[in-house]
């Protein structure tokens, strides 16, 4: 029995060798320690991740003796690889990982940081004090932030690695040499997104088009010298993206019109990954942990939860009053994230109180089951003044979940943030457009400071929600997280109502129709859900939009009483699971 390392946000919670006294509830970043059942690994390790050579490159560290971290490693490298079009080598990206050993449920945060040189203007058209167009800012050389998943990585490699940090690369530079098949959904995407103006950068035209201007065709062999030279630089210097050559090129290229950026060398050396306990909460029986801020994910999934933990969720299933009882708390929870969250190095943060259950159970209470709520906005958990943030939904990213033949279990979520990040291209792979995280505009329309405005050195706001529970008996129960925007937060909560409350599989549970309800509107995946639930929901006065699919990607493993592992991989994407 070991104390977790977390931030715990319920002022009750006991699970199997609980001491006497409750611990203190704290706001800020020291630990804060309840007490769990360390788990013992009985089954041999898992990989679940979005491409079969992501899974296989992970495997092969596993099989080798390596950590799970170590298998993240391998996993991050190909993913930026094979699925350029959602994460990569100059992205960011958030990590939980579970210590069995210790107890310890840990936080890495790899958010990319803006530079130095930001304003908060940077982003409004000087004509008319309004935002850009979307596209103008996120192709822009000020959308790129300094790259951060690497240096993220070397910092849990350090607490955690088993293999010399070099062994890790080996997947990624023998694919980069060797090349890789371009799949379907990267073909779609390349083909998706020249319509938007993707290939505009020649070397990005170069590596993801043919001879005659076409989308790298299904099956293509892709090789990608320039990217194995990079892990091998990597290899060598877990800094190499942040320091010397690559470094000075990553500057210039964002240094380049349309609306060049401000990054120099001093903002890539300032650069650090930081870690801290988890956000920990309570939902029925079990104990929630993911990101905390400048993540809203870990804080957002948990506002649900909390919310919809003052309705019998079991007893209505997956029904129409489920359905509208999830939506009406997302509403509420999608309006206080988007008012009250952003990076609290800069910002207060009230996470404490926004996660309070008995400010939940007052939100709870907004909530009739026979009609949509009309007006929703953000709740009073603290008196601040808070400017309303509308930063657009941007879809992207990955997610992967390791456990390995210990037990450390990963649950990670990476991103170059847009699809194809800023569509910049330079040593083999692309540039983030992480900056375009933040709000464009520093205040709202009643002139109240936004929460999640520019400022140099903040990291963006982010929607990823990596999560690691644990069940009634405080032993590991599953990992759950996915890509797709801020509509993350509602991918993931649906997975774990489907899992706790209507006792569903990982599979079934990921197969649930995803449902995003925020700012007023639901859209849903209609081919997923029965037309009479839709059509009540409308008779209930929701306005819904509806879908033919969503771009999440979630990937599960869930921890049987046997100590076996069972994975569920999303079959919108092309991930797969695998045992070592």
């Amino acid at each position: 029995m070991k104390t977790i390392s977390a931030l715990l946000l319920t002022s009750a919670l006991c699970l199997s060798a609980c001491k006497d006294t409750t611990p203190e509830i704290s706001t800020n970043k020291t630990q804060s320690g309840f007490h769990i059942s360390t788990t013992e690994a009985s089954s041999p390790g898992m990989v679940v991740a979005a491409n079969p050579h992501a899974v296989e490159a992970g495997i092969a560290v596993l099989r080798k003796g390596g950590s799970a971290v170590d298998a993240a490693i391998a996993v991050q490298t190909v993913l930026g690889l094979v699925e350029p079009q959602s994460s990569g080598l100059a992205g960011g990206a958030f990590m939980i990982v579970y210590d069995n050993e210790t107890g310890d449920v840990w936080f890495y945060n790899g958010r990319e940081t803006a530079p130095a040189g930001v304003t908060p203007d940077m982003f409004l058209d000087p004509d008319t004090s309004e935002p850009r167009r979307y596209f103008q800012r996120v192709t822009s050389g000020r959308a790129t932030g300094v790259p951060g998943v690497m240096v993220m990585l070397d910092k849990a490699h350090k607490d955690y690695g088993k293999l010399d940090w070099r062994e890790s690369f080996a997947p990624g530079i023998a694919l980069a040499e060797g090349g890789f098949d371009v799949s379907p959904r990267l073909n779609d995407l390349i083909t998706r997104m020249s319509q938007y103006g993707f290939g505009s950068d020649p070397d990005a035209q170069a590596y993801f088009f043919t001879e005659d201007g076409a989308p790298l065709p299904v099956g293509f062999k892709r090789d990608n010298q320039p990217y194995a030279d990079v892990l091998k630089a990597l290899a060598d210097n877990p800094r190499a993206l942040l320091e010397g050559q690559i470094a000075e090129d990553i500057i210039a290229e964002t240094r380049m019109e349309p609306l060049p950026g401000t990054m120099t060398l001093a903002d890539m050396a300032a650069y650090q990954a930081q870690k801290e306990p988890a956000l920990c909460g309570t939902y029925r029986d079990y104990t929630l942990c993911g990101a905390m801020p400048p993540s809203s994910g870990g804080v957002a999934v948990l506002s649900i939860l909390g919310t919809l933990e003052n309705f019998n969720m079991t007893e209505m299933g997956n029904s129409l009053d489920g359905w509208h009882a999830f939506i009406e708390a997302s509403f509420l929870s999608y309006a206080d994230r988007d008012k009250y969250v952003a990076d609290d190095d800069f910002v207060a943060v009230p996470v404490k109180e926004m996660l309070d259950k008995d400010y939940l159970k007052s939100r709870a209470e907004l909530i009739t089951m026979d009609s949509a709520m009309s007006d929703v906005k953000a709740g009073n958990p603290v008196d601040f003044v808070r400017g309303k943030d509308a930063t657009p939904d941007n879809p992207g990213t990955s997610h992967f979940t390791i456990i390995d033949k210990d037990g450390l279990t990963v649950s990670m979520t990476t991103t170059v943030e847009g699809a194809f990040g800023s569509g910049r291209f330079v040593h083999g792979f692309l540039l983030n457009n992480q900056l375009t995280d933040f709000s464009a505009m520093p205040v709202d329309a009643n002139g109240d400071p936004i929460a999640n405005a520019i400022e140099p050195g903040k990291r963006p706001r982010s929607s990823m929600a990596p999560m690691i529970a644990f069940g009634p008996d405080g032993e590991l129960a599953f990992t759950t997280g996915s890509p797709g925007g801020n509509s993350i937060i509602a991918y993931t909560a649906k997975t774990i109502v489907g899992m706790v409350d209507w006792g569903l599989s990982p599979e079934e549970a990921i197969a649930l129709p995803n449902v995003i309800a925020r700012n007023g509107s639901v859209r849903l995946e209609e081919n997923r859900l029965d037309e009479d639930i839709i059509s009540g929901l409308e008779a209930r006065g929701h306005e819904v939009r509806r879908s033919q699919g969503e771009i999440s990607g979630l990937h599960i493993i869930w921890r049987n009483a046997d100590g076996t592992y069972t994975g569920g991989a999303d079959p919108r994407r092309e991930g797969i699971v695998k045992s070592e």
